[in-house]
């Protein structure tokens, strides 16, 4: 712009400005005062925010939730944690520069940093943990082999194949073929109890998935607003006929409160708790999980015994009432272990130390979305938000449809099941891209089939198993006449050619409605695992 050189400035105007601590304006209800809406913190971009967010928040007071997905700007993505006057000083003053900052994939803040921590804090970091924060929780990304260059590893920031690539490769292969300890403490976690039958009626009502099963199963369900869209996405274990656990990600800890509270009854025999901080949580995943799991607990772990999606209370070590799963948010094999804090040093002590023969190591929340992509486990916050039904996701099979029974947006699904889809998440593999020379997809990337722009990618991570780089996202069925969507059905993902456009250069995918087959049926059999002298030593 040319012209500008010539301009000269008739007005400054100094004032006090607004920033948040993830530099992204925050609006919304309040979670603690119904009816009470918030846009504040505009981060120096008011005047581009101004009108967008002005009309989501008029929509969000007018009909009880905005048109477009705005959890990013979302009020309670924060907490009471984030309101210090301390950590916003420090947080602040690095906000400022990176407004204006390149922001390289999976960078983190290096202020208000250590302010949630896992009692197992300080003995993962000796071992080599390099750390992320959720929701003000620390959690483990991957572990540094010894004579590593720390240093280097934290400062390479890349669109390309990062530095980590082999680190993480390792740990994934030791979740796939011996076992491997995740520490998932930052989880939120919520207790529902009553006198009578009221916890399981409200939660009929809540929640989409049938929870009137035998105690010790667990179910994988959801809250859905009217419109069917997810609120939610949890797991949900009936301790007793009376008593559920609640397993919900990091950063859904005050939004689902705020959800729960809403819509539950103010009933003196209907108790809801946070129970975040009583609990560290173990991801103990791998063929072998069974095998350490059985030693420290003296009872049997064959799924003849312990069933896929149970829970149990057990002695693991000297530890009484370890709340066992049998699930790893991943579909590999192993379990959940839920302890109190003050057994959760213990516990991991002995887990390591009677997993040394079998291999054990820990492994970081990038081996975890390595292994979940290619399964195709779809997250909250990523692949799902509230404008997302089960039905445009595959999980018709959470939720009680033909059961009878009424739950907030059973009408909305009712009606789009009969009318269809407009948009269905699928599974893409990358076909020609060259992991080493090409830029990395991330998020975000367009998804064309038949040359025809359908959508974008929700979320992608490289499959170790695959060897392939693996994306989510959602397809559009767009009319080529007029621009509006159309319904999507399997036949129309299947039939169509696709690719993936990463800054400019589009590869060729492979889309598909499920994951590989051979992903679930191949399971190398302990038996058959060869492990070093070392470990057998």
């Amino acid at each position: 712009m040319p012209e500008l050189e010539t301009l000269e400035i008739v007005k400054l105007v100094n004032c006090p400005e607004t920033f948040t601590p993830d530099m992204r304006c925050i609006m919304g209800e309040s979670p603690l005062v119904q009816g009470y809406f918030v846009l504040a913190g505009m981060n120096s971009a008011g005047l581009s925010f101004g009108g967008g967010a002005g009309k989501y928040l008029a929509e969000w007071m007018v009909h009880g939730y905005p048109s477009e997905n705005v959890w990013e700007l979302d009020l309670k993505r924060f907490g009471a944690l984030q309101s210090s006057r301390t950590f916003l000083r420090h947080r602040v003053m690095e906000v400022m520069p990176l407004l204006c900052d390149l922001k390289v994939p999976r960078w983190d803040f290096q202020t208000g940093r250590q302010l949630r921590t896992s009692p197992l804090y300080d003995r993962l970091d000796a071992q080599g943990a390099r750390w992320m924060e959720k929701h003000g929780f620390e959690r483990p990304k991957y572990f540094v082999p010894p004579g590593k260059d720390l240093l280097a590893l934290e400062q390479s920031k890349t669109f390309y194949k990062p530095d980590w690539f082999e680190i993480v490769e390792s740990e994934v292969k030791c979740c796939k073929e011996a076992v491997c300890v995740i520490d998932m403490s930052s989880f939120t976690k919520f207790e529902i109890t009553s006198t009578g039958d009221q916890a399981l009626e409200i939660l009929q009502y809540l929640f989409s998935n049938d929870l009137d099963v035998p105690v010790g199963h667990i179910v994988h369900t959801g809250m859905l607003n009217e419109g069917g869209g997810y609120e939610n996405d949890c797991s949900i274990a009936r301790l007793s006929k009376r008593s559920f656990f609640m397993i919900s990600p990091t950063d859904q800890q005050v939004h689902c409160w705020a959800w729960l509270k809403k819509h539950m009854p103010e009933d003196s025999n209907l108790l809801l708790e946070d129970v975040t901080w009583k609990y560290t949580a173990l991801n103990l995943i791998g063929p072998r999980a069974v095998d350490v799991l059985s030693e420290l607990s003296y009872a049997p772990m064959t799924p003849d015994h312990f069933p896929s999606l149970f829970c149990k209370e057990m002695s693991v070590g000297y530890a009484n009432g370890i709340r066992v799963m049998s699930m790893t948010h991943t579909g590999e094999p192993g379990f959940m272990l839920y302890i109190p804090i003050e057994y959760a040093l213990h516990v991991y002590n002995e887990v390591m130390s009677v997993g040394q023969k079998y291999g054990i190591r820990n492994a970081g929340y990038y081996a975890l979305r390595s292994l979940r992509i290619e399964k195709f486990f779809a997250f909250w916050g990523q692949d799902l938000n509230t404008l997302t039904t089960p039905l445009e996701c595959g999980r018709e099979s959470r939720v009680k449809l033909e059961k009878g029974m009424d739950f907030i947006g059973r009408e909305a699904l009712l009606q789009q099941k009969q009318n269809g889809v407009y948009r269905r998440l699928t599974m893409f593999i990358l076909d020609d891209h060259n992991t080493d020379l090409d830029l990395w997809p991330w998020w975000g990337e367009p998804i064309y089939r038949n040359g025809q722009y359908v959508g974008k990618t929700t979320s992608s991570a490289y499959s170790y198993t695959l060897e392939r780089h693996v994306c989510l996202g959602f397809v559009h069925n767009f009319s080529e006449d007029t621009g509006e969507e159309q319904v999507v059905t399997a036949d129309f993902i299947n039939r169509g050619e696709y690719e993936i456009d990463i800054a400019g250069h589009r590869f060729q995918a492979k889309a598909k409605l499920y994951p590989v087959a051979s992903l679930f049926t191949h399971r190398r059999r302990k038996d058959d695992i060869e492990l070093s002298d070392l470990y057998r030593k």
